[in-house]
This record gives structure tokens, sequence and C-alpha cells, in this order.
């Protein structure tokens, strides 16, 4: 597998993540990584993490290498979920629990809140907004959660009036919001 990254911080700094040459994958690159996890430095440790259209698993293994109780990532494509796996157990991450899902199956199951929902789905599919509207109306967020959602840059993303925008940047054509749940 030539495709890789690595992690930025934490206790798995400088480790390797391998992911599968998956159509329509794209892991997101280091610069903003760490401009979101410096955006989330307070907020990481300890939380319950879930990682939607997980792909390469760059935001949730990056979460749980700098301390978050729990990740759940959700990939419905069956190669890039065997890729999560071996990284998980190469890394010894027992914090980490993946699930070949759907995305919209598993958000229509029964809900438990998580403190950070990380929201990166496959670009001019119209999934964003879709998915933020199931986050918000099914009970997936604790009070205060954040929810990074990540985009092409030209999507306008109307979320609900309960969240407020915390951060948003632009970058070679990625859109990357942080959002607060009030």
């Amino acid at each position: 597998m030539a495709n890789k990254l690595r992690i930025i911080g934490g206790e798995w700094r400088s480790r390797s993540l391998h992911f599968s040459e998956t159509p329509g994958l794209r892991p997101t690159p280091d610069r903003i990584r760490e401009t979101l996890f410096n955006w989330l430095q307070y907020d990481i440790f300890g939380s319950r993490c879930l990682d939607l259209f997980a792909g390469s698993g760059a935001l949730g293994f990056e979460a749980a290498s700098r301390g978050a109780k729990s990740v759940l990532q959700i990939e419905q494509n069956p190669i890039a979920c065997q890729a999560l796996r071996d990284n998980a157990s190469r890394l010894n991450a027992h914090q980490v629990t993946i699930k070949n899902l759907n995305v919209f199956d598993f958000l229509s199951g029964p809900a438990e809140a998580f403190d950070i929902v990380f929201l990166d789905p496959p670009f001019t599919q119209g999934m964003a907004l879709t998915t933020c509207q199931w986050l918000d109306k099914n009970n997936w967020l604790t009070p205060q959660a954040k929810i990074y959602v990540e985009t092409e840059s030209n999507l306008i993303l109307e979320t609900s009036e309960s969240w407020k925008l915390l951060k948003n940047k632009i970058t070679g054509g990625i859109s990357y919001r942080l959002f607060c749940k009030e």
C-alpha cells in the first residue's frame, strides 16, 4: 500500500497510517488537520468522538492519539474499513472502534451522544447538509458538542440555528468549519 500519511501529534506522533486506493478517498491534508486540532486542543482529551465517512481514518486516529477517550469510525467501503482495522491494530488503538456501515443507516439507528463529530463526506454528492440535519434531529450530539465539517469550498452550508459557527477557513478548494451545538 503506497498511500500513507503521518499522525501529527500526541501519543502516536509521526506514526504512519496506510490507506487503500479508493475512489473519492481524500485524506484531510496535514495543514488542515494541524489547524483543526489546534482549534480542538482543549476539547479532545477524554472526549467521545464520532468519525463519519472515516476514509483514511486521519481525523479519528489523530483524535485518539491526542487523548480522546473513544473514537467510533463509520466507513461504508469494506476495503477502506480493512485498512482502518489494520491501522488500529498496528497502533494498538483499543479506544478506536470501526464499523463498516453506510453513514445514514448508522444515523437512523439508536443514538448515543458524542462530544466531537468529524464530518468529511465525499465532495459534490450533497451529503454534508443531510448528515448535519440527521446529527441534530436524531440526538447524536451532547450539549456543547463540537462538529467539524469539511466540504468543497463552493458549498454553502446552512445548519441548524442551534449550531454556532466557531471557525471557518478555506484552503485549496476545501472549506472547513467548526461548529458548537448550543
